[in-house]
């Protein structure tokens, strides 16, 4: 919770402003953040400030290890994210590579579980290194990417956190995840509880220790329209204690996720908040 707000903080007090294109609005903007999340001793990132709707952060990663591309399946299993990005950007709407109504294209998961290949046919990624590592292998080179710039014009919006790359010390496995752009009041909240759930995830499902997850932001921004709600409500708000994360043990497999767990199958113990601050949402 401290990285969370002494990053606001730092982009408080030395971000520069930027002209966004894409949404066409002001964004002041600090380059580079590292954060740390110590899943080993289950310091679950959860933002206290505000309430933070952790279940959709979760139902989303679920998504993107399914290689969903639509926002109705994203509903479906318990997240609305990508119903303005499908539905409501102009851009997409006039692509004509979209199929129609909550059509995502190739985004996120649908790119990693199926990453196309120069030769001919694709690549799923995730189960590559699934196996690599249910068998206690490295080779340095475990990374789940979505990011694929020549599939850019496909997709309704490109990867924000777009590279985990998976390593393994003996039988413990660590999480470097890499993100190039993020909205800090709204987007990193989420962004924190992905990187850590998915590498309690992948390391129970792979017979592995959990270890630390390291999570790079390169452009890290508050909107304009966002900046006083996070400069006189929550930054003057006091953190209270971390919660607790609880994985449901029966999650063994890939396959276990891909077809029978939902929500109920992951719990927040002790979770504090303060009451939820609307944030603007930038399409």
């Amino acid at each position: 919770m401290k990285q969370y707000l002494d990053l606001c903080q730092r982009i408080v007090d030395d971000g520069v402003w930027i002209d966004n294109k894409r949404t066409g609005k002001r964004c002041l903007t600090v380059i580079n953040a590292d954060l740390t999340y110590d899943v080993a001793e289950n310091e679950f990132p959860l933002v206290t400030t505000r309430k933070s709707f952790w279940k959709s952060a979760i139902a989303e990663i679920i998504a993107y290890i399914r290689g969903y591309d639509n926002a109705a399946d994203f509903r479906k299993i318990g997240t609305k994210t990508w119903d303005a990005n499908a539905n409501e950007n102009k851009d997409w709407l006039a692509n004509p590579y979209r199929k129609g109504t909550d059509d995502c294209g190739l985004i996120y998961g649908k790119i990693g579980r199926n990453f196309p290949r120069p030769d001919g046919g694709s690549i799923d990624l995730l189960r590559q290194i699934i196996n690599n590592l249910s068998k206690g292998i490295d080779n340095r080179g475990e990374i789940y990417t979505f990011y694929h710039p020549g599939a850019f014009h496909m997709g309704c919006l490109r990867p924000c956190m777009y590279s985990h790359h998976f390593s393994l010390l003996g039988d413990t496995l660590y999480l470097n995840s890499t993100q190039r752009s993020c909205d800090v009041p709204l987007g990193l909240n989420f962004n924190m509880v992905q990187v850590y759930v998915l590498l309690a995830l992948i390391a129970q499902i792979t017979g592995n220790k959990a270890g630390q997850a390291y999570h790079k932001i390169v452009n890290a921004h508050i909107y304009e329209d966002q900046l006083e709600l996070m400069r006189n409500i929550q930054l003057k708000r006091e953190p209270l204690p971390a919660s607790q994360f609880k994985i449901n043990p029966d999650i063994k497999s890939l396959e276990d996720i891909e077809s029978w767990v939902t929500l109920d199958d992951f719990e927040v113990e002790g979770y504090q908040h303060h009451d939820p601050i609307k944030y603007p949402f930038s399409v």
